[in-house]
């Protein structure tokens, strides 16, 4: 199935999509989850870098779409509307297990799927462990941005601020990643994940 561009020139068909599925039509719905489920689920894992969590904030964007979708009146892009609705999802979600896990998202590391270079996995490892120090708003401005590509102006209708707000995120979000990722990369951080136990491993069994 080919991947969906967000921002591209699809729209007309998503608005249909989104019109047949205020009508209750379910091969639009699963159309219109179709196009977005990939894309989506990779924006997510690589700020929670949790697989579950990210699921869960697809599904419940889109059972928001399926309730809504009679309410959309174009005036905005579909993409813009969907993930509008996505980040509100996402940032209740996000602040949910991050009180529960008290480990700011990144309790599961997520699995290396791609056949990339190790050296460009290890350099997305990093990133992914930077933005999980970073605060929610300013961790999904990040990935707006620079993942699926958005202008300060989309962004801050997704998220509903001001665009000076997105603006102000983004810089302090990029002044904290300048920090965070020679902190990452040093000799000590990286010896101190390599030593770090497996949290699935079972315990090492007592000498008798």
């Amino acid at each position: 199935m080919p991947e969906l561009n967000i921002r591209g020139g699809g729209a007309a068909r998503e608005v249909e999509l989104i019109a047949r599925i205020g009508a209750g039509d379910r091969k639009a719905f699963e159309e219109l989850y179709n196009l977005y489920h990939r894309r989506m689920a990779r924006f997510l894992t690589r700020l929670t870098r949790r697989y579950d969590i990210a699921e869960e904030v697809i599904n419940d964007t889109f059972w928001v779409v399926w309730r809504k979708a009679r309410t959309f009146r174009g005036d905005s892009q579909p993409s813009t509307w969907i993930l509008g609705i996505a980040y509100r999802k996402a940032r209740n979600a996000f602040r949910s297990s991050a009180r529960l896990a008290h480990q700011n998202l990144a309790a599961e590391p997520a699995p290396l799927t791609s056949e990339a270079p190790a050296d460009i996995e290890e350099l997305r490892d990093w990133l992914g462990r930077a933005l999980a120090q970073l605060p929610v708003e300013q961790r999904l401005a990040v990935q707006l941005c620079y993942e699926l590509g958005h202008s300060c102006e989309e962004i801050a209708a997704i998220m509903n601020c001001p665009v000076n707000t997105v603006k102000t995120r983004l810089f302090h979000a990029r002044a904290k990643l300048k920090t965070l990722l020679p902190q990452l990369a040093s000799p000590a951080s990286i010896a101190a994940r390599v030593r770090a136990p497996d949290p699935a491993a079972p315990p090492p069994r007592e000498s008798p």
